[in-house]
């Protein structure tokens, strides 16, 4: 009898960011992110397996599965079921437990008007995670009514492209080198009461854009450079209470490479930056902090430094000397270096950018939100997402304390900005956020 032939299955390399987190997530720390989208109707579960298996079947960098070779981690594509869609049940962010969901690295969730797109970061980043979720959306409205757009055709939105690039490795530029010594130096860490394990405490704030760029106008400020500012100073009242600190507070801020070297990659693309603040002897005022936090982070965006990021963080996987060790002394090294640089971050502020809707779907769509998980060192965590003219910021934290996230959307609502919140209430309410809305 003739043995039965294995289907040619598409593989590839994980980028230089991926290779991370494979080695150091686990059911504690999961390294997965949310997306999520909320629409004006409850969700039909049927059609939302039907649109997401409909755009499954065109993105390949989302049928991949985690393989381990001899020397790296590696994709290969996943021929098994597509998962399936399931009603909100865990905390944002939960660990994706690769073989109870047909080892596919992302999962569909949810909750009433909620959809929600929760992606292990080795598959992509934000920006890839976005398109995916968007072409699920629209798919999803054209199954609900066929009628109203009878004319969209069941194929991808125009200018999304499946670009599978390392774009990392094809900027990569020996010869660039970071002027700054790249030596890891300690931060202020947050502790606190944590939450019960596995759980997530997620608060959003809603305000209006019109609003945010007039302060912004006020101070002279970017509209990142303005939250993120914020951000560090309620830190700064709140943990710190005000006092000096030999060591800073460090807020990472993701920077997406794409437009700088034109690249329209499905997988990973971004460094990491930094804006530092080290409170001396003395009162600052907000303003202060906000000024202080933007000037130091415009000096981390400049090309040349993005450019210099990029290249150390791709020179060590370059390195002919490490590529045929052992993968499992590879992992040994890189969680090493992970843990020992846990305590140079203080938190993360991402910001997911301005959603672009196309216009047959806009009315159906009131919000886009962003969110992240935990990691070693960090417990608390903001993610900023625009649409239509609401900016929503969303922090998730493992701590009890939230003193931190009422200090900054108090800030906001003392300039005289509309700011409504509403939160999870983590000890009850799993994922839920779709609650009542308080005004601040």
């Amino acid at each position: 009898m003739e043995k039965r032939r294995k289907k040619n299955l598409v593989w590839s390399k994980l980028d230089n960011t991926a290779i991370l987190f494979p080695v150091i997530s686990s059911s504690q720390m999961s390294s997965v992110y949310r997306e999520s989208v909320l629409l004006t109707e409850d969700i039909d579960p049927v059609l939302l397996k039907q649109a997401q298996d409909t755009v499954l079947s065109q993105f390949i960098n989302f049928r991949m599965r985690l393989k381990m070779g001899f020397f790296w981690y590696y994709f290969e594509e996943n021929d098994r079921p597509f998962p399936d869609v399931t009603e909100e049940s865990d905390f944002p962010g939960a660990y994706i437990n690769k073989s109870r969901n047909n080892h596919y690295l992302f999962r569909v969730t949810y909750f009433k008007k909620r959809i929600n797109l929760e992606v292990f970061h080795a598959l992509t980043d934000g920006y890839g995670g976005l398109v995916f979720l968007k072409e699920m959306v629209y798919e999803y409205l054209r199954l609900k009514y066929p009628e109203e757009y009878k004319d969209e055709k069941h194929k991808l939105s125009p200018g999304v492209f499946m670009d599978q690039e390392d774009s990392y490795v094809k900027n990569y530029r020996r010869a660039a080198s970071l002027d700054r010594a790249y030596t890891p130096k300690k931060a202020v860490i947050i502790k606190g009461e944590r939450v019960p394990a596995g759980e997530l405490n997620v608060i959003h704030g809603y305000l209006k854009a019109d609003e945010l760029k007039g302060l912004c106008r006020e101070l002279g400020v970017t509209l990142n450079q303005l939250l993120v500012g914020v951000y560090v100073y309620s830190i700064y009242k709140e943990y710190l209470k005000g006092m000096p600190s030999k060591l800073p507070i460090c807020c990472c801020i993701p920077v997406d490479l794409r437009a700088r070297y034109e690249s329209t990659t499905m997988k990973n693309f971004f460094v990491v930056t930094q804006a530092r603040f080290t409170p001396e002897d003395k009162e600052y005022t907000p303003e202060e902090v906000i000024k202080l936090v933007a000037e130091a982070h415009r000096k981390e965006v400049e090309p040349e430094n993005l450019d210099a990021i990029l290249s150390y963080n791709v020179s060590n996987e370059q390195n002919i000397f490490l590529r045929p060790i052992p993968i499992f002394l590879k992992n040994i090294a890189i969680y090493s270096v992970y843990h020992a640089t846990s305590t140079t971050a203080t938190t993360t502020m991402t910001n997911v950018g301005r959603v672009e809707v196309r216009e047959p779907y806009r009315k159906y769509i009131q919000h886009f939100y962003g969110m992240l998980s935990m990691s070693l060192g960090q417990n608390i965590k903001g993610a900023i997402c625009t649409y239509n003219d609401t900016v929503v910021v969303t922090f998730s934290s493992c701590l009890t304390d939230v003193s931190i996230q009422k200090r900054f959307f108090q800030y906001l609502a003392g300039k005289g900005l509309n700011v409504m919140v509403e939160n999870n209430e983590a000890e009850t309410d799993k994922g839920d956020t779709d609650g009542t809305l308080s005004e601040v």
